[in-house]
């Protein structure tokens, strides 16, 4: 195990790059990019970073030239022999040749497009354009990178006896966490906390503490690199991305309105099992269900991602019930914000009356709060989003209309669309 705090002190960059490898990322990007390289290879994708806490300003915090340094070296990154061999041979979701021959062959030879940087009002814009197979796994390393660098800014400034005693605080921290949850029985939990990590390292750490500490009820991480070097399930399905963009290719509004179904259905065509999990709430999780079509009652389960969770849950029990399936049968995979608290009060409410599960994220990843002055080490919400597709933007709505993102008129069309009402705004925690 990494002694993270002496790693920190010593780090010089070629020995500790953020972005190590091509699959540290997370699961559900691969999966998606295999169905768009499949069903939409020749859509052109504009990525565009979004920083939501505008009082964090990345740009007077990070050095431009340390950013373009890690950018630059994610693009020399490719797959080595061992990881191909992983996502070729690996069973994934108990099947086995997860990846078509034909991606991965695509996947081999890849390496990331270029990308276009500048400084605006404290922040940082970042985009990344090309064909959305080869601009959508920039996503997660791009998020990384911002996130551990901004932890760097107030790392570098602090001796070393501090980072011991930050890191063991830390560890401290988490481990009081994992004791509460190892307390409830049958509880299921994965690792989601790529994106918004403080570090690898410490996501590292973070994993080989819950193997220990939880068993079995830990089922994963969504980290593949993580995933693949402690022998752990990858964990991940697929995400808002979907939908946004074949919606923004969509011709009319009728299209529009077809479009997350369409996402579905060409998802289901390829996965079975625990990889049909639908997430509704791109455009509203009520009216996706209302609209749903039949066929889709029939699978595995829901994630619930915005919008208050306990609402979320009990309308995709009301909505089985009505299409005649059993909830105690269907998993709910809760994902939005969530710490022990949360997981616990969400896992009695429902378990019992459908099959409750969690994927713990930046509070799991990235939980700094009150360690150091000023807070500095605290999280932050930070995306990368698909926001133009074919020169048509790409409008999200969610459950929270804090999470939205579009232009304001073709927001309105797409609520008009979708049936839209009045949405109750919840902060934005991470």
């Amino acid at each position: 195990m990494a002694d993270i705090a002496t790693r920190v002190w010593n780090h010089r960059w070629k020995i500790d790059p953020i972005v190590r490898s091509l699959i540290d990322t997370d699961f559900y990007k691969l999966l998606m990019c295999q169905s768009v390289f499949r069903n939409r290879p020749d859509a052109r994708v504009t990525f565009s970073l979004i920083n939501r806490t505008k009082s964090v300003r990345l740009a007077e915090l990070i050095d431009e030239g340390e950013l373009r340094e890690h950018l630059d070296h994610i693009r020399s990154l490719s797959l080595t022999r061992g990881e191909s061999t992983w996502l070729r041979g690996n069973t994934f979701y108990g099947k086995r040749q997860m990846f078509r021959p034909d991606f991965m062959e695509w996947f081999e030879g890849l390496r990331l497009p270029d990308y276009h940087l500048e400084k605006r009002d404290g922040q940082y814009e970042l985009t990344f354009e090309g064909p959305w197979p080869d601009v959508m796994l920039w996503e997660i390393p791009a998020l990384t990178v911002l996130m551990e660098l901004r932890g760097r800014a107030a790392l570098d400034r602090m001796a070393r006896f501090e980072l011991q005693v930050l890191y063991a605080r830390a560890m401290t921290k988490l481990w009081q966490k994992v004791e509460r949850l190892r307390e409830v029985p049958g509880l299921r939990i994965a690792d989601f906390g790529t994106r918004r990590r403080h570090s690898f390292l410490w996501q590292d750490w973070c994993v080989q503490a819950m193997i220990e500490g939880l068993g079995k009820s830990f089922i994963g991480t969504s980290n593949c690199l993580i995933a693949m070097r402690r022998e752990v399930e990858a964990i991940g399905t697929n995400a808002h991305e979907l939908p946004m963009v074949y919606a923004a290719l969509a011709d009319s509004d009728q299209e529009l309105a077809w479009a997350p179904y369409q996402v579905l259905a060409d998802w289901q065509e390829e996965h079975e099992g625990n990889l049909r999990i639908i997430l509704p709430d791109t455009y509203g999780t009520r009216g996706f269900l209302e609209h749903a079509p039949d066929w889709l009652a029939g699978w595995t389960g829901v994630r619930v991602d915005s919008g208050d969770p306990v609402a979320g849950a009990e309308m995709a029990i009301d909505w089985w019930k009505s299409r005649g399936e059993d909830p105690k049968k269907k998993l709910v995979i809760f994902s939005d914000g969530l710490d022990v608290d949360e997981i616990l009060d969400l896992y009695a409410r429902f378990a019992g009356r459908i099959k409750p599960s969690f994927g713990w994220g930046t509070l799991l990843t990235n939980d700094f709060r009150g360690l150091v002055p000023g807070d500095e080490l605290a999280p932050f919400s930070l995306v990368c989003k698909a926001v133009r597709a074919n020169g048509r933007p790409t409008v999200k709505l969610s459950d929270n209309p804090n999470k939205a993102m579009g232009p304001r008129a073709e927001v309105e069309r797409y609520k008009r669309v979708f049936g839209v009402g009045e949405q109750v705004p919840l902060a934005v925690i991470v």
